[in-house]
Order: C-alpha cells, then structure tokens, then sequence
C-alpha cells in the first residue's frame, strides 16, 4: 500500500497526542510530525506511539520534533500537506474560550509563521481555542488562500449534538444526523430542520423543550467536560474531528463536512470565517455549501457571522 504524504500536528497535549495516534492509526501517511516546545515530550511519544505499530498494524512513521519559540526544530515539518495546530492554553473549570484569547493568540501566531516558513503549500486546520478567531488570525499571519485554511468547529459541535440527541432517545448514534453552524460558542446555530433520527425530522420526536435543552448542553459541551475533568479539556472528540478532516484532506474526498471556513457570499454573508458546510479536498475548502435554512436559522447564521466577525477583526492586532 502507498502512503504517501506527510502531516504534521503542532503542540504535544492530549489533543495534540490523540489526534498524531489517529492520524497514524489510520495508516493513510507515510510519516506523522508531532512537535512541541516541551524538551523531549513528542520524541518521547513518537517512541511510544511506533511501538504500538506491530500490535495496532501500521506502517506510517511518528517522528516526534522539540520546538523552540525562536523556531528551531521547526525545520521537520518541512514538506507536510497537512499541520493541525493544537497548540495554546487549554481551559480550566469557569474558563470561556475567549479567556484564551491574548495568551493563544500570541501562541498561534508564532507557531503559523513557523508553519508558512517552512511548510508553505501545506493545508492549515486549526483547533486552538476561541476557534474561530484562532483561524482567522491564522490565515491572515500565514498569508495562505483562505480556501487552505479551516477550522475545526462544527464537527465536533455535530458530533456532541448526536451523541446527546441518541442518548435522549435511547438510539444509536448511526442513526442520527444532526447540524450546527455559526461559531464555536455562544453563537452556534443549531439547523433543526437538516436533524434527523432513521430519516425522521427531528422535531417530530422531541417537543421543542427538551430540543432546546440538547440545544444548550451541546453550545456547554466542552465547559461540561472541563467541569467534570477539573484540570484539562475534552480531547478525544475534538481530536477524532480533526483527524478526519486531515483525511478528507490526505485523500481528496470532497466530503462536505461543518468546519470554519472563509465565508464570502453565501447566505448573504461576506468577508468572515464562519462555521459552514464546506466540501473538503487536497485543496482545503472547495466551496462552501449552502443549503436551504428557515428564516430563523438564516437570522442566527447571520447574527453569529456579525459577532465573530467583530472579534476576529479585534484578534488581528494581537
């Protein structure tokens, strides 16, 4: 089997380490770059991670790269298609995501100049939190098409409203298909009308109380976790998002999946990263698809487009 490319995950935390372990796992790669500016810390999962190859049934390669805040190391994540940044503070219990804001966004902009630096052509997905100002900023300082780069939002959001839509019901998680929009945050916009369980709407199963209740709990989703974990933030969804994403990426499927992408012209909305369905390819976002929404959930696509669109332009000059 060919497994050609290279991908590469910045920063070494769980997420980071989970996401490099399923990336490798799916044995699609011929090497996988885990980086971060703890001394010995990727090395050392690398290590473990290529002992673990016999037994999982993988070939792709794990190298694990020391960085320094002045660049050094940097030089092994040359010629990746593909680097995630996982990189930045994780939230502590009673932390938002924009808590994160001045210390992460000083965090990504140094790792994405890195990244321009040195893996100019690569596609960026970003994962840092708050997440849609991470990617915005990340686009601007990697001075990347903005069609190669994307956030991780919506598929994590997606995932967790399923997860709690099937619990609800006590049905499997196959047999749900759910969506959001907008941000990662206060202004996710949840699509009703695109929620299914075994092709049923939605609607039609759950009175809209208790809709609204698993509304509420998956925008908290990862406030929930961090509540519960007390030091720590969520990682195995958020890094089996991004995982797959790499891989609609590494294999040019054009799977159309809710990520942050550059929004110019659909729904009305111009100029904004903004959680959407996009198709994704070797390219990165192919286009954005829009779909039908009702005039409730147009309204608060366009109201969260407005509020991050505000504080996008406010994390620009950090």
């Amino acid at each position: 089997m060919a497994r050609p490319g290279k991908v590469t995950v910045v920063g070494a935390g769980f997420y980071g380490s989970t996401t490099a372990q399923r990336l490798a796992e799916y044995d699609i790669f011929d090497e996988v770059v885990l980086t971060d500016i703890i001394e010995g810390r990727p090395e050392g999962l690398a290590l473990d991670l290529n002992q673990s190859r016999p037994i999982e049934d993988f070939e792709t390669r794990v190298t694990g790269q020391t960085t320094s805040a002045g660049g050094d190391g940097y030089q092994a994540i040359a010629g990746s298609g593909i680097v995630i940044i996982t990189a930045g503070l994780a939230r502590k219990p009673g932390m938002s995501r924009m808590d994160l804001i001045e210390t992460n966004a000083r965090i990504v902009r140094a790792v994405t100049e890195q990244v321009a630096e040195h893996a100019p052509d690569a596609v960026l997905i970003v994962v840092s939190n708050p997440l849609d100002e991470m990617t915005a900023l990340a686009a601007r300082v990697s001075g990347f098409p903005a069609t190669r780069v994307l956030g991780q939002a919506g598929m994590l959001d997606t995932a967790r409203f399923s997860n709690f839509v099937a619990g609800k019901l006590g049905v499997p998680v196959g047999s749900v298909r759910t969506l959001t929009l907008g941000s990662h945050g206060d202004t996710m916009v949840p699509v009703p009308s695109a929620c299914t369980v075994d092709g049923r709407p939605l609607t039609e199963l759950l009175p809209a109380a208790d809709l609204e209740d698993l509304v509420t709990r998956t925008r908290n989703g990862g406030a929930e976790v961090v509540d519960l974990l007390k030091t720590g933030s969520a990682y195995y969804a958020p890094s089996a998002a991004a995982a797959r994403m790499a891989r609609a990426v590494a294999e040019d499927t054009g799977a159309v999946l809710p990520v942050c992408a550059w929004v110019d012209g659909p729904y009305g909305i111009s100029g904004v990263y903004l959680g959407v369905e996009a198709e994704v390819g070797a390219a990165g976002v192919r286009r954005v698809v829009e779909r039908d929404l009702t005039d409730g959930e147009l309204a608060g696509l366009r109201a969260a487009a407005e509020a991050v669109r505000a504080k996008q332009a406010d994390v620009a000059g950090l």
